[in-house]
């Protein structure tokens, strides 16, 4: 049985990750294709108290939880399928390529482009850096693109 093709989401909260996940979940969709949401906690520095780092940290995962509750009930509306969800601490761009890299079902990583001015870091890094480096594709939503284009376009 061949391996579902998933499409790997980088979910923050700006306005273009959501283009992204609307993207991804309506062409998931049409392509019988499942999503995974990622968010990536970014690395709390070390602090001499170890209780009030372990509260920052906590937040942080019940921020994150929180956000991606929010966000797979609209994929689920989108798509009639739940994501897969991924909670990781570190830098962003080093657990996208770990998680790519582990999940040979991945086919693509979805990533929204800013609306304005520069598309952000992540589209910067991937199509850029590392264009030729990841073994899927990577997909780039205009920000801007409203939801009767978006499902035109997939």
């Amino acid at each position: 049985m061949p391996t579902l093709r998933t499409y790997l989401v980088i979910v923050d909260n700006t306005p273009e990750s959501r283009v992204a996940m609307r993207y991804a979940a309506l062409r998931a969709s049409h392509v019988q294709a499942h999503v995974t949401l990622l968010f990536a906690i970014p690395a709390t520095e070390f602090m001499q108290w170890g209780g009030v780092q372990e509260i920052i940290q906590a937040e942080a995962e019940a921020a994150a939880e929180a956000l991606l509750a929010s966000i797979a009930d609209e994929l689920f509306a989108l798509s009639g399928e739940r994501p897969s969800i991924i909670v990781r601490q570190g830098v962003t761009t080093d657990l996208i390529m770990a998680t790519v890299a582990a999940d040979p079902s991945i086919h693509a990583l979805v990533l929204g482009a800013a609306p304005k001015g520069t598309p952000g870091p992540l589209v910067d890094f991937f199509a850029g850096e590392r264009a030729g480096q990841l073994p899927c594709l990577v997909m780039i939503v205009p920000g801007g693109v409203g939801d009767d284009r978006l499902a035109e376009l997939t």
